[in-house]
């Protein structure tokens, strides 16, 4: 192997042809623009297309146009949350060779949602680029910790180690936020419903304040493609290909967070997009990253997208499933059949 875009060894079996990727890629698209349009379409108050095309059309003199009309920024959310938390995913099961690594289950989300809960909570943050930052900054800590405790012993930071301590710090979090809210039952009321993750709050404001950062952090994802697949070659393949492996992991590693802290921020910790992704996008286009990236980009946000109308879809009219609980009923079984089958081995 002499290009720096090799094949990971024990790999070839997945390598794909680009016209299949290509198609693969086009279907993506396509799915994600129908799953769309059925976003504004279902909710509570059934529509007709004609009240589609009017409220498109910036019309709102009925009901049902208005409603129409509050389901696009929600569509626009999940679309954005659901293809940062996927490509954050990708981005660190390449950084990790962890092929069980997600913001989630290594505990990057809920050290966002702590440094968010600490901010409201003790400094009276409320600026939502305020809140951006610290969740930003509490998922780069939270990911800096988990892989320093795993790195602790004989053999680094090895997949099963990295998984035992992102549970751990996670279940940390998670304890140290409902100590933080309990005694506080104005924040209680306000974030329950963001800790489990959703998207029906959305705002065209906060939409616009956080689309920038994911770009920017989807960027810097997208330009570290090349190095990702040096370093799925091991890092003395990568090294020998003249790659600075420290750098692009480092590179590489901020993209991951930055995506994962500004999706935090405005959704609330979303769990398992991450971890689903990517392998389900390996299986159909291969694991050539400058290929795996975008379309994990692509599924992920169909998935949130089709998440977020099944919650809609199978609740009582005066209630609805959160995002985040239907991502967890997909990806537990998810996991285990992982960790089962794959023996939490390298990538």
């Amino acid at each position: 192997m002499t290009s720096a875009t090799a094949i990971a060894p024990g790999t070839a079996h997945l390598r794909r042809p680009v016209l299949v990727r290509t198609l693969w890629l086009v279907a993506g698209v396509v799915v994600l623009l129908i799953l769309s349009v059925l976003s504004i379409s279902f909710g509570v108050r059934a529509v007709s297309f004609d009240d589609i095309v009017a409220a498109l059309n910036g019309q709102t003199d009925t009901i049902e146009q208005a409603s129409i009309v509050k389901r696009i920024p929600r569509t626009v959310l999940a679309i954005l949350v659901g293809a940062a938390l996927a490509l954050s995913g990708a981005t660190m099961q390449a950084v990790t060779r962890n092929p069980i690594a997600d913001p989630g289950i290594l505990g990057v989300s809920n050290g966002a949602s702590l440094a968010v809960v600490l901010g409201i909570a003790f400094f009276g943050l409320s600026n939502p680029y305020g809140q951006m930052a610290f969740a930003i900054a509490g998922a780069g800590v939270a990911a800096v910790f988990v892989y320093a405790v795993a790195s602790l012993g004989r053999g680094g930071a090895t997949p099963l180690k990295l998984a035992l301590a992102g549970a751990a710090t996670s279940a940390a979090f998670a304890s140290l936020i409902s100590a933080v809210m309990l005694p506080r039952v104005d924040l209680l009321q306000t974030f329950q419903s963001w800790q489990i993750g959703g998207v029906g709050g959305a705002e065209w404001p906060r939409i616009a304040i956080t689309a920038p950062v994911l770009a920017l952090g989807a960027l810097i994802c997208f330009l570290s493609a090349r190095g990702m697949n040096s370093l799925a070659l091991g890092d003395e393949m990568a090294k020998g290909l003249g790659e600075n492996v420290f750098r692009t992991r480092m590179v590489s590693a901020l993209g991951a967070v930055i995506l994962a802290g500004a999706a935090t921020a405005i959704a609330g910790p979303i769990g398992f997009v991450g971890l689903v992704v990517p392998h389900m996008c390996r299986m159909l286009i291969g694991t050539d990253h400058r290929w795996l990236l975008p379309f994990s980009a692509v599924v992920g946000a169909a998935l949130l997208t089709a998440s977020d109308i099944i919650g809609r879809v199978i609740a009582p009219s005066s209630e609805e499933i959160q995002v985040g609980i239907i991502t967890a009923i997909i990806g537990a079984p998810f996991f285990i059949w992982i960790v089962r089958k794959q023996k939490v081995r390298e990538l």
